[in-house]
């Protein structure tokens, strides 16, 4: 008689704007009852599923789910890397960057059934100043974007875009000191974004030869350019050819050190953020388990 595995699915019920109270039993309905014994739990606000994760961590989970987005995936991941348990994820968000990366199904019954097989792997995890990521961390136009977006409460990808033409028109590169395992480069950019993973979610390549498991962060540096070609920077990110654009310059490195013109907005895996003038960024190699399909 084997043992079975105590697993908490921590399930973000507004993620993606669809109502999720029905997800247990549809779990529960694919989910492996010889091999786990399942628990369930919503988030009621922002942080919750950090601390569920961390209670779940303490009563002797091994594995923990979190079914939401990027946010829910981050907040669930940082405990979970912590007390060194077993990260699954349930893509229920709206991007799905990490998820996608690591190509868990977005059908739900197929991202169940790849839980079941209980395949694992390490990936690699990195930090932004004193904040864990798992896919993505930057600062810049799409950071300042992502902080006026979270106070405007007409969210959607319309709502997105839309606000994103009305900024575009209003923002400035700024200049950044750069040093990257020791080399020091200044540029003027657009954004800069860290890369764990190669996409934004939705398909969007940042930087699409990076890999959570090759113990490199990828600093892409989005150059200042002139609006008409902002058509062809999207092209570029929908197409996966970033690495030979000219207006994305992209550097690998372990150990980041940025300074900036002036403290502001950052987003750290989707989340927006404030932070102070310099930025330290780094890669943990191989350092969180995570199911695979």
């Amino acid at each position: 008689m084997h043992t079975k595995h105590s697993i908490l699915f921590i399930i973000n019920p507004i993620s993606g704007g669809k109502g999720k109270l029905r997800i247990p039993d549809f779990i529960d309905k694919f989910l492996d009852k010889e091999k786990f014994n399942a628990n369930f739990v919503f988030t009621e606000y922002v942080g919750h599923a950090a601390e569920l994760a961390d209670e779940a961590a303490n009563k002797n989970f091994d594995i923990i789910i979190a079914a939401g987005g990027d946010g829910t995936i981050n907040e669930v991941a940082t405990k979970v890397l912590q007390h060194n348990k077993i990260l699954g994820i349930l893509p229920l968000g709206s991007g799905n960057g990490l998820a996608r990366f690591l190509q868990v199904p977005r059908n739900l019954k197929h991202a169940i059934l790849a839980i079941n097989r209980l395949r694992v792997e390490q990936i690699d995890t990195a930090s932004f100043n004193n904040k864990k990521f798992f896919n993505l961390a930057g600062m810049g136009f799409d950071a300042h974007l992502s902080a006026v977006f979270s106070s405007d409460k007409k969210r959607g990808l319309t709502g997105y875009v839309k606000l994103g033409f009305k900024e575009v028109f209003g923002y400035k590169a700024q200049k950044y000191i750069i040093n990257i395992d020791g080399k020091e480069y200044s540029r003027k950019a657009f954004a800069i974004t860290i890369a764990n993973s190669s996409q934004y979610g939705n398909d969007v390549f940042i930087s699409p030869g990076a890999s959570v498991k090759d113990g490199f962060l990828d600093v892409c540096i989005i150059k200042p350019f002139s609006l008409f070609k902002l058509p062809m920077l999207g092209y570029v990110m929908l197409k996966g050819t970033a690495e030979q654009s000219d207006m994305i310059e992209i550097i690998k490195g372990k150990k980041i050190h940025i300074i900036r013109e002036k403290a502001g907005a950052v987003h750290v895996d989707g989340e927006p953020l404030l932070m102070d003038i310099e930025i330290e960024a780094a890669i943990n190699p191989l350092s969180l388990s995570v199911i695979v399909p």
